[in-house]
């Protein structure tokens, strides 16, 4: 199995915002696809590395938000000998998208065809449930910007890890946690960065935007960040004042800013975070009025 190579899918035009990697070898595999919107651009970067739709054998998902898993279907119906790795949680959702998709057009109303492209369904044949390794990489549980997150680690110490390690664009070091709804849990976040960090990995390979070296300063701002967002909103700041924070936070680095409120903007995340912190106080409201 050969080294990774990122594939830039300029989502929407915008390069340096969403990446999927390429791991070639006797049984091409991807790491995540990217929505379908982004399916003629992912397969022109693939013939760049010799590697048409119809030679992949694996994809596997990090987790099924949108901009990660939306093509696999498409993806599936041109090479039916496609086998799709994801967690036991996402897998039904990918067997029948009609929830995932009315879910999202709730959120992104009008945008969603622009934004993320058609979904189609995964035969049964064609899913497999991740277990401890995959397309021989080890895998192993993620959770905290979404339930069913899921890394991925090669022989070569390069950790896949999706957007639990946040959203960064070198060669700045700054890094944007990235929380959005439904189900963003802080501790979980923090359980699942201490397991990248204890398998020691050479390198991260991260969805927005890019394989990072180092790895324990990219974690540790990356912890940093996590406990800084989450006190802004836990104090009561509003959407428009975490917006503002965050941005001066990259007072300076005007372009770094842009391709972070691309990949990942700055409203879901307060989203995530006020739904994060209403849901550890409810339980406490409740025992207090009941006593």
């Amino acid at each position: 199995m050969g080294h990774p190579a990122l594939i830039d899918l300029n989502h929407l035009g915008r390069p340096r915002s969403l990446a999927v990697y390429l791991v070639p070898g006797p049984e091409p595999t991807l790491i995540d696809c990217g929505p379908s919107s982004c399916l003629d651009e992912l397969e022109r970067a693939l013939a760049g590395h010799g590697v048409g739709i119809g030679d992949l054998r694996h994809v596997l998902l990090t987790h099924i938000h949108l901009d990660h898993a939306g093509a696999a279907g498409a993806l599936v119906a041109a090479n039916p000998r496609l086998l799709v790795h994801v967690s036991s949680a996402g897998a039904e959702h990918l067997a029948d998208p009609s929830r995932l998709e009315r879910s999202a057009r709730r959120l992104f109303g009008a945008e969603f065809d622009r934004l993320w492209g058609p979904l189609a369904p995964i035969p049964a044949a064609n899913l497999r449930v991740l277990d401890t390794h995959a397309g021989g990489l080890e895998c192993f549980a993620t959770p905290g910007h979404a339930i069913h997150h899921t890394s991925f680690l090669d022989r070569h110490g390069n950790c896949f890890s999706g957007d639990v390690t946040g959203v960064r664009i070198p060669p700045s070091t700054y890094v944007a946690p990235g929380t959005p709804p439904p189900d963003i849990d802080l501790d979980a976040y923090r359980q699942s960065l201490d397991e990248i960090v204890s398998r020691r990995p050479e390198r991260l390979c991260i969805s927005h935007f890019g394989i990072v070296e180092d790895v324990p300063g990219h974690v540790t701002r990356m912890r940093e960040g996590l406990t800084l967002w989450s006190g802004w909103v836990r104090d009561g700041a509003t959407e428009e004042e975490f917006i503002e924070a965050a941005r001066a936070e990259l007072a300076g680095q005007p372009e770094v800013l842009e391709a972070i409120e691309t990949a990942a903007p700055f409203p879901p995340s307060y989203a995530g975070l006020k739904r994060y912190h209403e849901t550890r106080r409810r339980p406490a409201r409740a025992a207090t009025e009941t006593t």
